[in-house]
C-alpha cells in the first residue's frame, strides 16, 4: 500500500464524519449530501485499488523449460527429407548387419530367448518410431505379430531389434520369418531381394541334447588388393557356427602341401567362431590357380574349399 492511499482512507472518514456534523441533527443540506457522495466514492476506489495487484514481468531466466527427450542413439544432421511427392516406397530398403543366436540352436520346450537382429537403414529416409516389425511367417513363437521400430534411425544408420520370444512346447525345428514396414504399410525385408529376417530353432528336452556344427561360411582377402609387391598375402577365413557346446578337430590343407597339423577347440555355447590362415607369395612364385582348404575332421568329416587366383603382372 502506498502513503497516499494510506492517507486518503484516513482522511475520507474523518471529512464525512465532520460533513455530517456540521449539519446538526437535521436533514444534511444539498451541498453535504454532494460531499458525502463524493467522499464514499472516493473510499470505494482507493479500496478497488488495493484489492488488485500490479502486475510483474516476470524475470525470464526464472521461467522453467522442459528438457527434450534424447533419441537412445544419435541422428545424422542435418535429416534429409524427401522431395514433395515422392513414394515413401523409396523408405523401404535394409540391409542385416549381424544377428544374435546362431539358426539351429537348441532351447528347451518352453525356454525363453531373445534374438536380436542388427538393421542398417540404406533408404534415404528418416526412420521414426511408427515403422513397425510385422511377423511375416512361420512360427511366431510366443510373440506379438505387430512392434512398433524400438528407437529412430536416420540413413546409413544400423539399429538393434531385439523380440523376447519363446520356444514350442512341442519339439521339432521352428523358423519365424519378420519384416519392416513403413507408415503407409509398405511391407520390406533386407537385401537386394527384399528377403525376411529371421530365426530358426530345434526344440529337444533330452537332457544331454546331440550338438553339432550347423552351419561353415568361408571367404578371403588378398592384400594388397592389387599390384605386384615383394610380397603379396591372401588369407582365408573359415567361420564356423554351433548350436550348442561342442568340441571339434580341424585343419589346413593347401595346393603346394603345405598342410596344418590337426588342432582342437571347443565351442562353450550356441556362438561362431572365425579361424584363418595366411598364404604368402613374392614375385619369383609360381603365378596362377590356389586353394585352401578348411578340414573338419570330428565329430563328422567336413571339407570347405577355397579357390583364388594369384597374378602379379
Amino acid at each position: 500500500m502506498t502513503r497516499s492511499i494510506k492517507y486518503l482512507l484516513f482522511a475520507v472518514p474523518v471529512i464525512t464524519t465532520l460533513l455530517i456534523t456540521s449539519c446538526g441533527e437535521g436533514a444534511p443540506t444539498q451541498d453535504a449530501t454532494t460531499a458525502i457522495q463524493t467522499a464514499v466514492a472516493l473510499t470505494v476506489a482507493a479500496q478497488n485499488t488495493l484489492e488488485v495487484p500490479a502486475t510483474q514481468t516476470p524475470d525470464a531466466a526464472a521461467i522453467p523449460t522442459k528438457t527434450p527427450f534424447q533419441l537412445l542413439t544419435p541422428l545424422a544432421s542435418p535429416l534429409p527429407t524427401l522431395p514433395a511427392g515422392s513414394s515413401k516406397a523409396q523408405c523401404a530398403s535394409a540391409s542385416l548387419t549381424s544377428e544374435t543366436i546362431n539358426d539351429g540352436t537348441i532351447f528347451k520346450p518352453g525356454e525363453q530367448f531373445t534374438k536380436t537382429w542388427q538393421i542398417t537403414n540404406t533408404s534415404p529416409c528418416y526412420w521414426d518410431t511408427t515403422y513397425k516389425i510385422v511377423f511375416w511367417d512361420g512360427n511366431v513363437l510366443g510373440g506379438g505379430y505387430v512392434y512398433n521400430l524400438p528407437q529412430a534411425a536416420a540413413p546409413g544408420q544400423t539399429l538393434p531389434i531385439s523380440l523376447v520370444l519363446t520356444a514350442p512346447t512341442t519339439e521339432g525345428t521352428y523358423r519365424s520369418e519378420w519384416k519392416l514396414q513403413t507408415p503407409d504399410n509398405i511391407n520390406f525385408g533386407v537385401g537386394l531381394y527384399n528377403a525376411s529376417f529371421y530365426t530358426e530353432i530345434v526344440v529337444s528336452s533330452a537332457a544331454k541334447p546331440k550338438y553339432g556344427i550347423t552351419s561353415v561360411t568361408t571367404s578371403f582377402t588378398r592384400e594388397p588388393s592389387t599390384g605386384c609387391p615383394a610380397n603379396t598375402t591372401f588369407t582365408v577365413y573359415a567361420t564356423v557356427a554351433t548350436n550348442g557346446p561342442l568340441e571339434f578337430t580341424y585343419r589346413w590343407d593347401q595346393k603346394d602341401g603345405n598342410n596344418s597339423s590337426p588342432k582342437t577347440y571347443f565351442m562353450e555355447s550356441a556362438t561362431t567362431k572365425t579361424f584363418t590362415r595366411e598364404w604368402k607369395f613374392g614375385r619369383a612364385n609360381t603365378q596362377g590357380s590356389k586353394w585352401i582348404t578348411f578340414v573338419i575332421t570330428s565329430p563328422t568329416q567336413q571339407e570347405y574349399k577355397v579357390d583364388f587366383e594369384f597374378v602379379c603382372p
